[in-house]
């Protein structure tokens, strides 16, 4: 599988430009704090599917499916941090699209573990 032609690639990418929008108006004194660790893990999500699928085993590609679901998770807790230090404000449709990433990930992981010929 090509992880260019993977919805959930293509999704988690424009989750990224959302996520940098955003953080480009959290505090400057946040640069090297919560600003970049949000960054860090949004753009992890995307590379790690990517990597994921340009290993030659099942077993490598459910292990960086796995980091990329571990990187969306910290982001979505990393965002709560950030409304609670008063950053940005609960932003319903950005709460969706990390669901959605979230749900499409998990989806490929079982594709994955089903289609498995270990």
């Amino acid at each position: 599988m090509y992880y260019k032609d993977l919805e959930v690639w293509k999704e988690a990418r424009i989750l990224v430009k959302e996520v940098y929008e955003l953080t480009s108006k959290f505090p400057k004194t946040e640069i090297y704090g919560l600003t970049s660790q949000i960054n860090r893990c949004v753009v992890s999500v995307p590379s790690n599917i990517a990597e994921g699928c340009t290993r030659f085993s099942d077993k490598d590609t459910k292990k960086f499916l796995d980091i990329a679901l571990g990187s969306i998770a910290e982001l979505d807790t990393q965002l709560i941090l950030a409304e609670d230090l008063g950053f940005t404000t609960y932003n319903e449709n950005l709460e969706k699209h990390i669901k959605k990433v979230s749900a499409l990930l998990q989806g490929l992981k079982k594709y994955v573990e089903t289609s498995c010929t270990m």
